[in-house]
């Protein structure tokens, strides 16, 4: 096996692999630091090198962090037939899929490529999102697309790998055959 698949078998279960007193460390580490950080260097190096990241020049990798749980409120109290009311409203995003559009406020100039999960405790998530400057970025082959004005702020429009699961866009295997969403436009059928 490759470097990169001795990292990847080790995130499977990082608790049990790295070793329990670690990963204590670790997340002790990540509860000083701040909500939004820039890194130097990606933490779990085969996860952005797959989800697009390069060792070049435009490339930036921050790690974010998101608060766990509080996700219902409280649901409306009038105007609705009492069998509608309901007690909660759930949101509809994902944890990461907030991680990166906070990530996203705070480089207004960056477009975010991917983000995975870094780690976790009772309170907090952690993920590293994955940006590119849309200028520098654009020079290199297979990433000219970022530089077009319809790509731009993809991550508030559900464009990310987070935002199309959570718009119920992502499917694979042989749930693929299975219809999603209620449009045939939306599948690309007639």
């Amino acid at each position: 096996m490759g470097y990169s698949k001795y990292i990847s078998k080790l995130w499977k279960k990082p608790k049990e692999n790295i070793g329990t007193e670690k990963w204590k460390a670790w997340l002790m580490q990540l509860r000083r630091e701040p909500a939004i950080l820039r890194i130097e260097n990606p933490t779990r190096p085969d996860r952005a090198h797959a989800l697009g990241y390069k060792a070049k020049e435009g490339f930036v990798v921050v790690r974010s962090r998101v608060t766990k749980g509080g996700s219902k409120k409280p649901g409306f109290g009038h105007g609705r037939k009492p069998k509608r009311y309901g007690r909660f409203i759930t949101r509809r995003k994902s944890d990461q899929l907030i991680a990166e559009e906070h990530v996203a406020k705070s480089y207004p100039n960056c477009e975010i490529l991917n983000s995975y999960w870094v780690g976790e405790d009772g309170h907090y998530k952690w993920y590293e999102v994955i940006l590119a400057d849309r200028v520098q970025v654009s020079k290199y082959p297979g990433y000219e697309w970022l530089a077009t004005p319809a790509n731009k702020g993809r991550v508030f429009r559900g464009k990310t790998s987070a935002g199309q699961k959570s718009r119920g866009l992502r499917h694979r295997g042989a749930k693929a055959t299975r219809q999603f969403r209620p449009s045939k436009r939306s599948r690309g059928t007639k």
